[in-house]
């Protein structure tokens, strides 16, 4: 097998060549690459690779650069500090991933995965992917809403988003629920709120509600797959996920 390293810091690139070769001295490093800049280069001489190990924090830009320029036709393991969002669209989109500092059996476990998909490996199918995770980390990238200017009688009230129980639609009108019970009209749909909310904080349940984490009280199991949501503070309407949104919602909850 032969691998590519992109890794701007010595000591772990160091220390994932001797991790890579205590595990199977047969393993190929064919280069260490230390720059988006330099693997630009060294793809562009189309270089043939097994798999790539590619940290995302480079010191002249992110690597998600390389492989836009040159889409991705073998598997990547991407290595990463923890950041929540990015972790998530990388188990949506089934993309490999390892958090630093790697260790022996992450690696192990990488490793063996490739070996079992590479004999249906599709470079087309994959490449595919790689971009539709990239779509997902650049939306994770653009700047969410952190106030909405609400009208109480004759005045506007600026709402931080920490202060947001839940979002809901009502006769085509859209509410803020503060966590102190209050509510307000605001001037978007629930369309347009999902997109300016952090989705890290805040989940979309159904038609009618976008609730942050914080306000989820309780979650009980309903019938047919379903889940029914006890939201704090209550509201008089039933909150129900779908059978279908189930999976995602508590994905979402777990991370």
């Amino acid at each position: 097998m032969k691998v590519v390293i992109i890794e701007d810091e010595y000591p772990a690139a160091e220390r994932l060549e001797k991790l890579i070769r205590k595990l199977d001295p047969r393993i190929e490093i064919i280069a260490v690459l230390e720059s988006v800049e330099s693997a630009r280069l060294w793809f562009a001489e189309a270089h043939h690779v097994d798999l790539i190990f590619s940290d995302i924090q480079l010191s002249d830009g992110l690597s998600f650069q390389i492989f836009e320029a040159f889409p991705a036709h073998s598997p990547i393991v991407f290595t990463t500090s923890y950041d929540e969002y990015a972790i998530k669209a990388f188990r949506v989109k089934s993309i490999d991933y390892l958090l630093k500092p790697i260790k022996l059996p992450e690696l192990a476990n990488a490793i063996k995965k490739f070996d079992e998909l590479k004999e249906d490996f599709s470079p087309k199918a994959y490449a595919r992917k790689v971009e539709s995770l990239l779509d997902s980390l650049e939306m994770s990238k653009k700047a969410h809403k952190t106030r909405f200017l609400v009208k109480n009688g004759e005045q506007l009230i600026p709402i931080h988003q920490d202060q947001v129980a839940y979002f809901y639609t009502a006769n085509e009108l859209s509410c803020l629920v503060g966590t102190d019970g209050r509510q307000y009209l605001v001037d978007y749909k629930l369309e347009e709120l999902e997109t300016l909310v952090d989705p890290a904080s805040f989940f979309r349940l159904n038609r009618q509600f976008i609730a942050r984490v914080s306000a989820i009280e309780k979650i009980h199991t309903y019938f047919n797959g379903k889940l029914k949501i006890q939201l704090r503070p209550e509201t008089a309407q039933e909150v129900i996920v779908s059978r279908e949104k189930a999976p995602a919602f508590k994905s979402w909850l777990e991370n």
